[in-house]
């Protein structure tokens, strides 16, 4: 059975982008779940998060079985985090946002990934006493992987593509351990980051397919190596279409014009959302 998923954070209102990827995993699963993707509390609106739902029932998309909320999750994130603490793979960053981009800039030629600049490992290969100590001052740090040993822990890698990537991409895709270096998977303020999140949600809820925009391709790189260090199943993968404005850009939670909501109060019907999205 193919199980898909859609998983929208409720930081803003569902928007025309939103409408098509949910019809895209509606329409390639016999399984089709929701989860709210509500860990970014400084974000996380009431209001967003029952307008998923009345935005989803317009729309006529029902999902199956019982929503998720990642916001009852933590536990199973710690317990992931734990694993990979106790095999060596993580180590605490206590720099800021600040004190990476200076580091960069002093850098001769930095190496990037699909989201910039790399971060430059400047706490890796700290001394264990110096990090007990500033953990011990109360001093705040992200939880990071260290990419190089987890790909040596790793065997190739490889990922389904039953969509089609960025420059069409299908099949199995090579899996780059290192494309996007020492990624950070938990905050003080954050339990879990999105890498991380996933993975663990997917496999709890069985989705074996996973259906969303190109923009996360790359993406999909590190979480199959999560899933691998983790003795997580591995589902295929089927990337879809960015919905663009007049402008070629992405649409915006912010640009309230485009949202399901605006556009049913100026009297569009479902019919008329597809119509404007191609389907």
């Amino acid at each position: 059975m193919i199980v898909t998923r859609f998983a929208p954070s409720p930081t803003g209102y569902l928007h025309l982008g939103h409408a098509y990827a949910a019809r895209f995993a509606r329409e390639r699963g016999e399984r089709f779940l929701l989860r709210v993707e509500d860990i970014d509390s400084a974000r996380v609106r009431p209001e967003y998060d029952t307008a998923i739902l009345e935005d989803l029932a317009w729309l006529g998309l029902q999902w199956d079985g019982t929503l998720l909320r990642q916001s009852t999750r933590f536990e199973a994130y710690r317990a992931a985090l734990n694993r990979l603490e106790s095999e060596g793979l993580l180590y605490p960053c206590f720099c800021t946002r600040s004190e990476i981009a200076a580091e960069i800039a002093r850098a001769v030629e930095a190496p990037h990934g699909p989201e910039g600049p790399l971060y430059p490992r400047t706490c890796r290969d700290i001394s264990k006493a110096e990090r007990e100590a500033r953990i011990a001052s109360g001093a705040p740090y992200a939880l990071r992987l260290n990419s190089a040993l987890a790909a040596q822990r790793t065997p190739p890698l490889h990922f389904r593509e039953d969509g089609a990537g960025p420059s069409g991409e299908r099949g199995g895709i090579v899996v780059d351990p290192l494309l996007f270096g020492d990624v950070v998977l938990a905050r003080k303020d954050t339990p879990a980051s999105y890498h991380l999140a996933v993975v663990v949600d997917d496999a709890f809820q069985g989705v074996t397919l996973v259906t969303r925009g190109n923009d996360l391709f790359a993406a999909t790189h590190i979480q199959r190596m999560l899933q691998t260090l983790l003795d997580l199943p591995a589902p295929g993968y089927a990337h879809h279409r960015l919905v663009l404005d007049t402008n070629g850009r992405k649409f915006s939670k912010r640009d309230q014009s485009v949202t399901l909501r605006s556009l049913r109060e100026t009297g569009k019907t479902p019919d008329d959302v597809f119509a404007l999205l191609g389907k």
